[in-house]
């Protein structure tokens, strides 16, 4: 039996993984990062908890901010690798470097954004006893379906 096998990981790797903020274990979104015709596509409730991962209609409007965050943060990085770094001044070369990045990383971005958004605004914490089991089921606001205690 491997040792690590039933632990719950930890804050970061749930993070990068995309997972519920509440249990670590549950994929946020229903497809890998890959598929960009269903790139926006998220689960309604983590299915190993039953968190409604939209609390509210609009929450993620919020996420725009965060996304906003990531690409001022590339860009300085960027402009700073090419101008202080590499020494390039011209400003064609710093404009498609910058704008084919932003590109390539709005997937990323739109993803990410969206997973920190629930962890900040969504006021989510991980809970080492988050599994679902109907039977012992907790009043959720957020949950469609309540079941009776």
């Amino acid at each position: 039996m491997c040792a690590t096998q039933g632990k719950k990981p930890g804050a970061a790797v749930a993070f990068i993984a995309e997972r519920c903020p509440r249990c670590r274990k549950g994929p946020m979104f229903q497809y890998p990062k890959y598929r960009l015709d269903k790139l926006l596509e998220m689960h309604e409730h983590c299915n190993v908890c039953g968190l409604r991962f939209e609390r509210e209609t609009g929450f993620y409007y919020g996420a725009m901010y965060v996304s906003y965050a990531f690409t001022v943060a590339l860009v300085v990085v960027e402009f700073i690798f090419l101008n202080a770094i590499l020494g390039i001044k011209d400003a064609n070369v710093w404009y498609a470097f910058i704008l084919s990045s932003m590109l390539l990383m709005l997937p990323l971005f739109f993803r990410y954004s969206r997973v920190l958004y629930i962890r900040m605004a969504g006021r989510v914490s991980y809970d080492p006893r988050a599994e679902f089991h109907p039977e012992k089921a907790v009043a959720d606001p957020y949950r469609k379906s309540q079941i009776p205690t």
